[in-house]
């Protein structure tokens, strides 16, 4: 008859339950420990031992705590061929390959214990594993935690200390001084809240690798990039060049991406709002748009944005091709990674000169709506702003807008008399 075999100080172990076709299921067993509860009398005294070397102590009720996992393998009772016996022996060892993962995960949990080997693992893999295709993570954080990715790799490369790191980097030799120097790199090397997503994404890959313990001490802790939210980085897209960048044709062009661009120049939708967009969100009725904030979405009371829409952004909405309103996207377009490429490419053509990224459509409709005179309560709520505090930081490039006019008049060369 076949029958799994324990060691006694295995936890969990490895039993078995036999079933009415002649097989037995295999599962594991948890021993949790036990726990002692009071014995009462019947006025709520405890009952103490009046016999026994336990004479006068306490008596205790004692459970044992323990928890099953099913395996749902199954192996032969009676195995009745050489086949059968082959299948016994290679489900047992399956088995006991798990019931031995478990036991390692079961005294990390309990004792903070993690096995030295993975301690050693490539952090470089690691991080990468987050964007592979076997990831659960959305495309476009892939996408994100891709460009983050390199971005560290770059920094480790152009590094004299850490360049040897490039390739393999073993978990504990990520250390504070490395992410501390990381954080000045990012702020040497990109624009803007560029740093800030950086560090967010590298430091989200840290925290999953800390919180499986494959590091000892969070190497982030105590390190953070700050950022004046008042201050004001981005490019920003002149209502000429917004005409300009619109007459601009070429080949290999993404018609989709730019009808979504332009919606944003027009509406200041962010990225993430405007992928999601269905018809169902637009009235040709009453010519408006109604949508709620991906990124304040159950976190503000301003979530949900109104805007009013003209014929022209009704024309570039179009039609949906099925009947379904609510399903159907008004703009197919691809990850934000790619749409930035594509952007970027359409922009060049265009012979404009500036570091346009996505977001800054949303920065140039604020901007040109506050330059045209349009009240900052009107171009907050536009906005889907909770506050015109967060809208006031574009009014200071409103302001070096119209100084730049006063320089561009040139000097006076007028002599007083």
């Amino acid at each position: 008859m076949a029958k799994v075999e324990n060691k006694n100080k295995q936890n969990p172990k490895l039993q078995q339950s036999e079933l009415k076709d002649g097989r037995a299921s295999l599962y594991l067993e948890f021993y949790l420990g036990r726990s002692e509860t009071p014995v009462l009398d019947d006025d709520g005294n405890q009952v103490l031992y009046t016999s026994g070397a336990m004479v006068g102590k306490p008596k205790y009720q004692i459970k044992h705590v323990r928890k099953r996992e099913n395996l749902n393998l199954y192996i032969w009772l009676h195995p009745r061929n050489t086949q059968e016996r082959l299948q016994n022996r290679n489900t047992l060892a399956l088995a006991e390959k798990i019931r031995f993962e478990r036991e390692q995960e079961f005294l990390e949990d309990r004792e903070g214990y993690r096995l030295k080997k993975d301690r050693q693992r490539d952090f470089l893999q690691y991080y990468r594993d987050f964007f592979s295709e076997d990831s659960n993570l959305t495309k476009d954080m892939k996408c994100s935690i891709r460009s983050s990715y390199n971005r560290f790799v770059n920094f480790l490369r152009e590094s004299p200390k850490y360049s040897h790191y490039d390739t393999v980097m073993r978990m504990e030799q990520l250390t504070p001084d490395m992410v501390l120097a990381y954080t000045e790199y990012l702020k040497k090397h990109s624009n803007g809240v560029g740093p800030l997503i950086f560090y967010g994404r590298f430091k989200k890959v840290v925290t999953a690798a800390f919180d499986e313990g494959l590091i000892k001490k969070h190497p982030c802790k105590g390190i953070t990039i700050k950022w004046d939210r008042n201050s004001f980085s981005k490019e920003i897209l002149s209502p000429d060049e917004i005409k300009k960048l619109m007459a601009t044709r070429y080949k290999g062009e993404n018609t989709e991406m730019q009808r979504a661009f332009i919606f944003c120049l027009f509406t200041g939708l962010r990225w993430c709002d405007v992928k999601l967009l269905t018809y169902a969100n637009v009235d040709p009725m009453t010519k408006t748009l109604r949508f709620q904030q991906k990124k304040v979405r159950n976190v503000s009371s301003r979530s949900w944005v109104t805007t009013p829409l003209t014929d022209d952004m009704l024309a570039l909405v179009g039609e949906p091709i099925t009947n379904d309103r609510s399903s159907e996207l008004v703009f197919k377009i691809g990850p934000y990674v790619s749409c930035n490429l594509q952007l970027k490419k359409w922009v060049a053509e265009a012979g404009i000169r500036k570091n346009i990224s996505w977001h800054c459509s949303r920065h140039s409709f604020a901007v040109n709506l506050l330059s045209n005179g349009a009240n900052i309560k009107t171009v907050a709520d536009l906005m889907g702003h909770s506050s015109i505090t967060m809208t006031e930081k574009y009014l200071h490039v409103v302001d070096s807008l119209k100084q730049d006019a006063i320089n561009s008049l040139g000097s006076i060369s007028y002599a007083m008399p």
